[in-house]
């Protein structure tokens, strides 16, 4: 088995962005601790996502800046590749992405997020291209939350480069009367756990996807084979890493290496 550890923080959504900080140097250090190679966050955690009824102060480079050092100092102490979900502005436009940080605490760069949901116009400008992005000998892409659920070409395409893994960093939180699972892709609830599930299987390559925990969490954070089985789930609305082993020489890539466009 050509095992590599990986950390998914199911973190509560911050109250202020100071404490988006705290959570995510808080997780950095204790997925080092736990010997994760690399840890995932939940999107826009830094400073927090600007819709569904949350209060998040307006756009700051320079809060975003200095927080993204802090987090790098982490990421450097723990010995931990990071992949934080943010914003940041181009151009004056405000875009939501994931920042990866070298386990040196070195600045890989950013997948923004490109396929915007229709909530999300207004607030997000959408981003364009895609990359994949090294941790050690895990090759890994990203698909920030409704990109995943409802493109499978963001994750055909990471994979087509040689992903093993593609992460899935998303926010989605329960409403007024909505069923609250307690197993994953449970049948009664919606269809978004149940598209992670083919978006491994559809492409031979683990798909780790991470939610905040908040109560009755309609998904939680799992780490799903390429074969399309589940390999292991956070508690719904519980708070804490998971942590998953997962087998590269698995993650061949084959299905999606094979696909042809109609």
């Amino acid at each position: 088995m050509n095992a590599f550890r990986i950390a998914l923080a199911n973190i509560r959504f911050p109250a202020t962005p100071e404490e988006s900080i705290t959570l995510a140097v808080w997780a950095t250090e204790q997925a080092g601790i736990q010997g994760a190679r690399i840890v995932c966050f939940p999107e826009c955690l830094v400073p927090g996502y600007r819709l569904m009824g949350k209060s998040v102060r307006p756009p700051d480079p320079e809060f975003l800046e200095r927080a993204w050092s802090l987090i790098a100092e982490a990421a450097a102490k723990a010995g931990t590749t990071v992949v934080v979900g943010t914003e940041r502005v181009v151009d004056g436009a405000l875009l939501a992405t994931a920042l990866v940080i070298d386990r040196d605490g070195s600045i890989a760069g950013f997948q923004d997020k490109v396929q915007i949901d229709p909530s999300e116009e207004g607030t997000y400008t959408p981003g364009s291209g895609r990359r994949v992005f090294q941790a050690g000998p895990l090759t890994f892409g990203i698909a920030i939350c409704h990109e995943g659920w409802r493109y499978p070409e963001t994750v055909r395409w990471a994979a087509r480069q040689g992903a093993h893994l593609v992460f899935h960093p998303h926010f989605h939180q329960a409403s007024p009367d909505s069923y609250r699972p307690t197993t994953f892709a449970d049948p009664a609830n919606t269809f978004h756990e149940k598209a992670v599930l083919c978006r491994a299987a559809e492409n031979t390559c683990y798909v780790a996807t991470v939610n905040y925990a908040s109560p009755g969490s309609p998904t939680t954070s799992a780490v799903v084979r390429p074969d399309g089985t589940l390999l292991c789930y956070q508690p719904y609305g519980q708070e804490g890493l998971l942590i998953a082993d997962i087998d590269l020489a698995t993650a061949t890539g084959l299905l999606a290496a094979r696909y042809r466009p109609a």
